[in-house]
């Protein structure tokens, strides 16, 4: 902002090219950081830090000194405060905005076979009501949740998933975790979400779906135990009664899609809540 050097035009800045567009990248970040807190706990911790800092105003205002001493002492400390109850959002928007981008299974048409498998594995399983979670990376990595299972690392195929998800099998718990065209892992640990506004009637395969998706850009099947009922959840989001032609379609435009899922996301679960 260039400040005017003639007084008689008052202290309004003019503004420039460079400092709109300043503006506008600062709005970008914060929309984004409240659109990624809101209906979480952290957008709670934010609203009464908010509420501290007017009641800092009125004390200065008011000349309160005991309060305005108190809430200046206490301030230094509240930027570590900050780090360590929003360390997992930090995390999460410090990825989404570093991730790379990479090619699904290096080719489309290994794209589309993988998708097929998948959507075949899924009908399966929810024809016999076996429950699954299948997790699919994309460009931030799973690593910590495949060493958190049992190494696979074999090629993607139909029976191998059914295999792995039959019931009372050792690697029957737990959730599968695909890169690429490979199974990464299976009976791997997934964290499960807190997130307020999920329904109360979601199972821990459905929060731990949900969470996984919370903490990276990955795609996460769901095939309910007690149902049948095939789910998928991405950025944060769970889409409930699908068919597995369109658990391929999904997982085909997830992948090939370069831009952020997130909106898009959105936008399927509230066309899947109007068709309810």
């Amino acid at each position: 902002m260039n400040w005017p050097a003639d007084a008689s035009l008052g202290l309004w800045p003019t503004l420039s090219l460079i400092s709109i567009l300043d503006i506008l990248a600062v709005a970008f970040l914060l929309y984004q950081f409240f659109m990624m807190i809101h209906g979480r706990r952290a957008f709670h911790i934010l609203a009464g830090l908010g509420i501290l800092a007017v009641v800092y105003l009125v004390a200065a205002v008011a000349r309160l000194q005991l309060l305005r001493t108190l809430l200046e002492t206490l301030a230094p400390y509240s930027v570590f405060a900050l780090i360590v109850i929003f360390q997992s959002e930090i995390r999460r928007f410090l990825a989404r905005i570093g991730r790379r981008r990479w090619v699904f299974a290096g080719e489309g048409s290994s794209r589309h076979e993988v998708a097929e498998e998948i959507a075949l594995t899924v009908r399966d399983l929810a024809a016999n009501k076996i429950g699954a979670i299948l997790v699919l990376e994309r460009d931030i990595g799973l690593r910590t949740f495949i060493e958190s299972g049992v190494r696979i690392d074999g090629v993607l195929s139909r029976n191998l998933l059914l295999a792995i998800f039959q019931p009372n099998g050792a690697l029957h718990d737990g959730a599968v975790i695909i890169q690429g065209d490979r199974i990464a892992a299976a009976a791997c640990f997934l964290p499960l979400s807190v997130n307020p506004r999920l329904a109360a009637t979601l199972g821990t395969r459905h929060r731990a779906a949900v969470g996984i998706s919370e903490e990276s850009d990955c795609l996460a099947i769901v095939v309910s135990e007690e149902t049948g009922a095939i789910s998928i959840a991405v950025s944060g989001e769970i889409i409930s009664r699908l068919t597995p032609e369109d658990v391929e379609q999904r997982i085909i435009r997830h992948f090939r899609r370069r831009e952020a899922v997130e909106p898009a996301a959105q936008a399927e679960t509230a066309l899947e809540e109007a068709r309810r």
